[in-house]
Protein backbone atom coordinates (compact mmCIF):
# COMPACT_ATOMS: atom_id res chain seq x y z
CA UNK A 1 0.00 0.00 0.00
CA UNK A 2 2.85 2.13 0.72
CA UNK A 3 4.20 2.18 -3.25
CA UNK A 4 0.97 3.42 -4.19
CA UNK A 5 0.83 6.71 -2.15
CA UNK A 6 4.79 6.92 -3.31
CA UNK A 7 3.77 6.48 -7.13
CA UNK A 8 0.81 8.80 -6.84
CA UNK A 9 3.14 11.48 -5.01
CA UNK A 10 5.95 11.33 -7.37
CA UNK A 11 3.29 11.15 -10.02
CA UNK A 12 1.75 14.98 -8.61
CA UNK A 13 5.08 16.04 -8.61
CA UNK A 14 5.81 15.59 -11.83
CA UNK A 15 2.69 16.88 -13.23
CA UNK A 16 3.02 20.21 -11.05
CA UNK A 17 6.78 20.59 -13.00
CA UNK A 18 5.13 20.27 -16.16
CA UNK A 19 2.72 23.03 -15.36
CA UNK A 20 5.17 25.27 -13.85
CA UNK A 21 7.03 24.54 -16.93
CA UNK A 22 4.40 25.38 -19.32
CA UNK A 23 3.02 28.37 -17.24
CA UNK A 24 6.91 29.89 -16.87
CA UNK A 25 6.90 29.19 -20.97
CA UNK A 26 3.69 31.13 -21.33
CA UNK A 27 5.15 34.12 -19.49
CA UNK A 28 8.20 34.27 -20.59
CA UNK A 29 7.09 34.03 -24.48
CA UNK A 30 7.74 31.14 -25.85
CA UNK A 31 4.80 30.46 -27.31
CA UNK A 32 4.19 34.22 -29.23
CA UNK A 33 4.41 34.18 -32.62
CA UNK A 34 6.75 35.85 -34.52
CA UNK A 35 6.66 34.42 -38.14
CA UNK A 36 2.89 34.76 -39.37
CA UNK A 37 2.65 38.89 -39.18
CA UNK A 38 6.24 38.82 -41.00
CA UNK A 39 4.36 36.74 -43.91
CA UNK A 40 0.69 38.00 -43.38
CA UNK A 41 1.11 40.28 -46.16
CA UNK A 42 1.44 37.69 -48.75
CA UNK A 43 -1.30 35.95 -47.96
CA UNK A 44 -3.42 36.06 -51.49
CA UNK A 45 -7.05 36.04 -49.20
CA UNK A 46 -7.45 37.87 -46.25
CA UNK A 47 -8.35 36.13 -43.05
CA UNK A 48 -12.89 36.84 -42.88
CA UNK A 49 -12.29 38.57 -46.06
CA UNK A 50 -15.39 38.99 -48.43
CA UNK A 51 -12.89 37.71 -51.47
CA UNK A 52 -14.88 35.02 -54.07
CA UNK A 53 -13.47 31.98 -54.85
CA UNK A 54 -12.19 32.22 -59.03
CA UNK A 55 -14.01 29.06 -59.87
CA UNK A 56 -17.62 31.47 -58.82
CA UNK A 57 -19.36 32.79 -61.56
CA UNK A 58 -19.69 36.71 -61.00
CA UNK A 59 -22.29 37.11 -63.66
CA UNK A 60 -26.13 36.98 -62.71
CA UNK A 61 -26.84 34.65 -65.72
CA UNK A 62 -27.87 30.93 -64.96
CA UNK A 63 -26.30 28.26 -67.43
Amino acid sequence: MFIIFLLIGISVAVAAGFLGAFLWAVRSGQYDDDYTPAVRMLFENEVGGTTRPATEKTSGKLT
